[in-house]
């Protein structure tokens, strides 16, 4: 007889035991089948939603009223916006816990609805509004969708989520030192920083409010125009004006994408374009040591150094205010609660000016704190820019480039967000364009080494020169300056060989155009007075082919001035422009303007 036999079944303790066992057996079941759904909640969503709800628009006014901009379309919003009923979370746990759910909603939300659009929840940031990570130990990391096993970039890390994953047509969030430029980047999405202050942060909690502003994500340059257009509550109708591109050269020397997938690729895209000014190239660093005297401690003599060094002082003043006015929002909170908080948290014109919106790709999840350090340097250096200008910037997603995601930013200055805009709306096309001609075509080499591809070009311009290939020389040189045309090397040594090829005009003006490019020395170059010993000792060392009697017709001053300030004072100028005057100086003379050699004068 088998075991089970033996039991005697009118035992009420048997009933028990195989009731008890049956009841765990289902508890487990139930266990199991909620984290399962748990898992493909979050899955589904991509842990982008602290919470969700429904918010519907205001109703559609009656004919013959146009229909609400954004009619029919869903967004969502950081866990910084008041919603009415909602308590506003801030990315914090202990926050949450010690704060009512509040009374109104934040306006920018109201413009939404207002517009037509659906709000349908809350999404997941970085703790009180703090890092450009996006991870969240409370809540948990929202899952990148362009790369999974990467950060999503914060601090609106759910926002961006939102939108990558396509849950969403758009969504809100703040940026005070990157919040919606990093995580743009990192997901491959369009993000918005508006100009400072153009958009109502009431009903929002404040981080640092002399940098906080709303910004926005889409998918396409059309719904980033749209939503651009309702927030901002923008006139359609604006005069076309000519577009002025710059593009910061040493900036994206910074970035990790070779310049083959960005400079080259708007360069490209806007000869295609009509309504846009001729692209200019400039130094940005050099530019802001020159123009923000508060800055000039920090200039250095290398151009990469002092392209990094003027940006970290930028980026540093950028974090300092911010930390000083969270202090003075939420100081009394802090103290009181002390809460758990993640290491991280302790004139107008046309021109835009393009940059790369990260230096590197996203960071794994879960890096080193040594990656992170070097990280924020590296990040903060560019996004300090437009916070602290308080102009507007746009993130562009640009393809992708070793798995990652690949953007550049377009930066304008305070109140033409509209302009900035439109330009975004009508270049895509063309910018993408160009993206799939070079992702077909063969690979080129990394031009962001220390020897570039203008680099190489001017060395075998050199070669050339030494060659006595006058013609090929200046070919190679003019090739360099197609890429970079902030160069001054590259115009003095192209105006050596158009002097050997006796094209006296076209020297002269690459001479004058090497000078213009460092303004200090041309200032200092009247201040000298004659040296005519040190200018022919200089004459012989720059033009040892040249005969003593063509060289007693360059007793300039501004050479002299030139020949001084190398051979004393060598931090003031650089061997490059000493050349530019001595050459230019040659063309003059063969060109009959003696006078205007004799006293370095423009002719």
């Amino acid at each position: 007889m088998s075991n089970l036999s033996k039991l005697n079944v009118s035992n009420p303790k048997v009933w028990v035991v195989i009731g008890v066992g049956l009841a765990g057996v289902l508890i487990l079941a139930e266990v199991h089948r909620r984290r399962l759904n748990a898992k493909s909640s979050v899955n589904e969503d991509f842990g982008a939603f602290v919470e969700r709800f429904e918010l519907l628009p205001y109703p559609q006014p009656p004919p013959p009223a146009a229909r609400l901009p954004l009619s029919g379309l869903t967004f969502a919003i950081s866990d910084n916006f008041d919603v009415k009923g909602y308590i506003t979370g801030y990315g914090s746990a202990d926050w949450k816990r010690t704060h009512e759910a509040t009374s109104n909603t934040a306006e920018a939300v109201k413009t939404m609805l207002r517009s037509g659009a659906t709000c349908v929840g809350k999404t997941v940031m970085d703790q009180l509004g703090f890092g450009i990570i996006g991870e969240n130990k409370n809540y948990g990391t929202p899952i990148n969708p362009q790369k999974p096993s990467s950060v999503p970039g914060g601090s609106s890390s759910g926002s961006a989520v939102a939108v990558a994953a396509q849950i969403v047509d758009f969504a809100l969030g703040i940026d005070s030192v990157g919040c919606i430029r990093v995580p743009a980047a990192f997901c491959g999405i369009f993000g918005f920083r508006p100009s400072h202050g153009l958009v109502s942060t009431v009903g929002v909690l404040p981080n640092s409010q002399s940098l906080d502003t709303i910004g926005w994500f889409a998918s396409d340059p059309s719904m980033l125009h749209r939503v651009g257009h309702a927030l901002l509550r923008l006139s359609p109708l604006e005069p076309k004006r000519t577009r002025h591109i710059i593009i910061a050269d040493d900036l994206f020397q910074l970035s990790k994408v070779p310049l083959r997938k960005t400079v080259s690729v708007v360069s490209k895209a806007m000869e295609k374009l009509s309504g846009y000014g001729k692209l200019k190239h400039i130094q940005f660093g050099q530019f802001i040591a020159s123009n923000v005297p508060s800055l000039e401690l920090f200039f250095e003599e290398s151009s990469n150094k002092q392209t990094a060094a003027t940006l970290r002082a930028l980026s540093s003043a950028m974090l300092l205010l911010r930390r000083h006015e969270f202090k003075i929002n939420h100081e009394e909170w802090v103290k009181s609660i002390k809460p758990r908080i993640c290491p991280d948290i302790s004139n107008r014109d046309n021109g835009i000016l393009i940059i790369p919106t990260v230096c590197d790709p996203p960071l794994k999840l879960n890096s080193k704190k040594s990656l992170l350090a070097e990280f924020h340097d590296r990040t903060y250096a560019l996004l300090g820019i437009t916070s602290m200008s308080g102009g507007c910037q746009a993130a562009i997603p640009l393809g992708i480039h070793d798995d990652s995601p690949v953007s550049i930013s377009l930066v304008a200055s305070h109140g033409i967000d509209k302009f900035l805009l439109d330009t975004v709306l009508d270049m895509y096309s063309s910018l993408q364009q160009e993206v799939s001609i070079i992702s077909s075509s063969s690979p080129l080499p990394d031009t962001n080494s220390n020897m570039d591809t203008a680099e190489l070009l001017k060395e075998k311009g050199n070669a050339a020169y030494k060659g006595k290939q006058w013609n090929k020389a200046v070919n190679f040189y003019t090739e360099a300056i197609k890429l970079n045309d902030t160069n001054a090397a590259y115009y003095s040594n192209r105006a050596a060989a158009y002097l050997e090829l006796g094209c006296y005009q076209q020297g002269e003006e690459d001479c004058s155009k090497a000078i213009s490019l460092d303004k200090k020395v041309r200032e200092l170059a009247l201040a000298f007075p004659n040296n005519s010993a040190v200018m022919f000792l200089f004459l012989n060392l720059v033009f040892p082919t040249k005969s003593t009697h063509s060289r007693s017709h360059l007793n300039l001053t501004s050479f002299h001035v030139g020949c001084y300030l190398t051979l004393f004072h060598p931090l003031n100028s650089t061997l490059q422009y000493v050349k530019a005057y001595l050459r230019r100086g040659t063309a003059k003379e063969s060109l009959l303007f003696y006078k205007e050699a004799a006293e370095g004068q423009d002719s």
